[in-house]
């Protein structure tokens, strides 16, 4: 059981290397990387490519530790009972499952994506050490354990909102998605434009990774972003000339608000152009 990427997603050797060093140690693995850059869809790459079901926890600001473990509706079965309702006789019809306990009961491995972790409180990754390093957790009302029938393949991504504790961070190992270089990109490309002329394809990236290196750019445009551009220019008949020549000094490329999705991003890049037109 290898991860190598799919026909779909293109994985660096890096990556591929950090995915099955988190088989192989059965540690979960954190994925960090700019927006964009596949954090999310790797775990569903995964599941894909080993051919195995995958269980998706997306943590809000919101979200507690306990969610992931199960939950007790105390509140049902109280008017339950008021109505007289014979399920109040069995207290697991009030409990119910979260992410962990549904990935720790399948009979068959399966791929858990705990989905940007950083947004829960900053205790959230502590509630979750025993659990994940133990495989286990103890139900109070049912006055079992539960235990993992198979150790799923831990994914977890985080934006790098909030620091993550060292104890949580011992028990896993991490990958740094870098963005993809030009080489990378062109894989990228590829992948989603099999069709597309090498000078296109040449004349989009050299606009984007231009716009990407704009001083002052908050949100750089991402390679999903770049996709989506290049089908517009393709929608609008745009040629590689009409990029070649185009000088973001001067003007802005078509279809910005593509690319750009940030008003003082695009501000930026409008007064660039004004700002030298003035010279």
């Amino acid at each position: 059981m290898k991860f190598q990427g799919t026909d779909t997603y293109v994985a660096t050797r890096e990556l591929q290397v950090a995915v099955n060093a988190s088989i192989h140690l059965e540690k979960p693995l954190i994925v960090k990387g700019e927006p964009g850059t596949g954090k999310t869809l790797l775990a569903h790459e995964i599941a894909n490519s080993l051919d195995k079901k995958i269980i998706t926890w997306y943590v809000k600001s919101t979200t507690t530790a306990q969610q992931g473990l199960y939950e007790y509706d105390a509140v049902s079965r109280l008017r339950d009972s008021q109505l007289g309702s014979d399920k109040v006789e069995d207290i697991a019809n009030y409990i119910k499952k979260g992410k962990l306990w549904e990935a720790f009961e399948s009979e068959q491995q399966v791929v858990l994506l705990i989905d940007e972790i950083d947004k829960a409180d900053i205790e959230f990754p502590n509630d979750l050490l025993l659990e994940l390093d133990k495989m286990e957790f103890y139900c109070y009302e049912l006055q079992k354990t539960i235990r993992a029938k198979q150790r799923p393949i831990i994914i977890i991504t985080s934006n790098n909102e909030k620091e993550l504790p060292d104890a949580f961070l011992r028990r896993c190992l991490f990958h740094f998605i870098r963005f993809p270089d030009k080489e990378t990109m062109q894989e990228i490309i590829d992948v989603h434009y099999p069709d597309l002329k090498q000078e296109m394809a040449d004349s989009a990236m050299k606009v984007f990774y231009e716009i990407r290196d704009i001083r002052g750019i908050k949100k750089k445009p991402s390679t999903s972003e770049l996709m989506d551009w290049i089908k517009l220019l393709l929608m609008e008949g745009i040629i590689p000339s009409d990029l070649d020549k185009l000088d973001l000094k001067e003007k802005t490329p078509p279809h910005t608000s593509a690319l750009l999705k940030n008003e003082e991003d695009w501000e930026l890049l409008m007064n660039l152009a004004k700002r030298m037109r003035r010279f």
